[in-house]
């Protein structure tokens, strides 16, 4: 037997952020980021049908990129003065995240947080309020997973912390409050959400519901994440990216990840790089890599036309340079000899990354290390051989 974890509700299409006039309780905190919601306006339309609710309402404002261990604890007291039945995250993943910690050590003010590093560690919440998702970016699928990524910038690293404790009770999914946001960043969290989808299908947990929903929003990110790019006013476009980062989260909060991520939390921890841009340069690498083990690549490849596993690679590759991403790691500034010199330890944190264990094919640190060196350098990942992309 199995079970389906989703978000307990999920309001989704242009508006549905209009549900909040529905919502019953008494007191809420609203975590946002910087200043986006603000200038979009979503922010103070979230208040204002919480108002209407008749639901007292604070703000924390200011979470930052990839956010800090710090951060969470300085929410959490917040809400531990104002006790507060719910918890709104409002915005991009960051925040999202950020507020699913702050609820945990809001619930449980000493909670041990190198305890819950540990995969479905994190103590029983709704004790004292329950979530609400409510995403601006389409990539991360955290609106419907038990998943927060929380970085430790003392030690350089990024902690996923695990569990179906921390999926939403409600997530709402509006296109509406995606409209402001920049191509690059509709660019990045796109192809984040083309990785769930391709890690999903192919992890080492069978589930069919996963199945359809990876291959689902595959094909949505394929006929939509060109056009929102190009023309951010298009709100079908931006829903549908909306709905296919939602699948892709539902699908892999049932089947789990893989090296992909666990390679990309230690870059962006240690060198701050977009965490859907690293994914996008090393996803085909990974494929290749994968596809020694899996033969379930080219089924997703005959969803977009494609037949084997170098054919959905290279259809990455082609997606990836058409909404003017990165190809390779170096292109971010970094120098070969801090590479060089990092090489190991990021290579040995991957390894440990708790996604490494949902991976078809169970890497060595000296993989990790081939993948990692040919996704610096953008070229192709040929077990132990490197030719030049051409």
């Amino acid at each position: 037997m199995s079970k389906l974890f989703i978000a307990g509700e999920v309001f989704h299409g242009a508006g549905s952020l209009e549900e909040l006039k529905n919502i019953k309780g008494s007191k809420a905190v609203i975590v946002t980021g910087g200043s986006s919601m603000k200038n979009s306006g979503s922010l103070d339309k979230a208040a204002a049908y919480l108002k209407e609710a008749g639901i007292e309402t604070k703000i924390f404002e200011g979470v930052e990129e990839d956010p800090s261990s710090a951060t969470c604890f300085k929410g959490a007291e917040l809400m531990k003065s104002f006790q507060p039945d719910w918890i709104i995250g409002l915005g991009g993943c960051s925040a999202i995240d950020a507020a699913k910690m702050m609820w945990v050590f809001y619930e449980y003010p000493d909670a041990d947080f190198e305890a819950m590093i540990k995969p479905f560690n994190v103590p029983v919440l709704r004790n004292k309020a329950k979530f609400i998702a409510i995403p601006s970016t389409s990539g991360t699928g955290t609106e419907t997973t038990g998943l927060a990524v929380i970085t430790d910038r003392e030690k350089g690293v990024k902690y996923p912390i695990v569990s179906y404790e921390l999926t939403p009770d409600i997530a709402i999914v509006d296109g509406e409050i995606c409209a402001s946001m920049p191509a690059h960043v509709t660019s990045n969290t796109g192809l984040d959400a083309l990785t769930h989808c391709v890690e999903a299908y192919v992890s080492n947990i069978e589930n069919n519901y996963a199945d359809v929903l990876s291959k689902g929003g595959l094909e949505i990110v394929f006929n939509n994440l060109k056009e929102a790019v190009q023309n951010p006013s298009n709100i079908q476009a931006r829903q549908n990216m909306h709905d296919a980062s939602f699948m892709a989260g539902l699908a892999f909060n049932n089947a789990w990840l893989g090296i992909v991520h666990s390679l990309s939390h230690q870059v962006g921890a240690l060198y701050g790089i977009p965490h859907g841009a690293s994914n996008a340069i090393f996803l085909p690498n990974v494929i290749r890599f994968n596809a020694k083990e899996s033969n379930r690549f080219p089924d997703l490849a005959k969803v977009i036309g494609k037949e084997t596993a170098e054919d959905l690679a290279q259809a990455i590759e082609t997606l990836r340079t058409e909404v003017n991403n990165q190809s390779a790691i170096k292109d971010f500034g970094i120098s070969r000899e801090d590479w060089d010199k990092n090489l190991d330890f990021i290579a040995n944190n991957a390894f440990l990354d708790p996604c490494t264990g949902f991976n078809p094919r169970k890497p060595t640190v000296d993989e990790l290390k081939e993948i990692y060196n040919a996704c610096y350098d953008g070229v192709v990942y040929q077990e132990n051989v490197l030719s030049s992309v051409n």
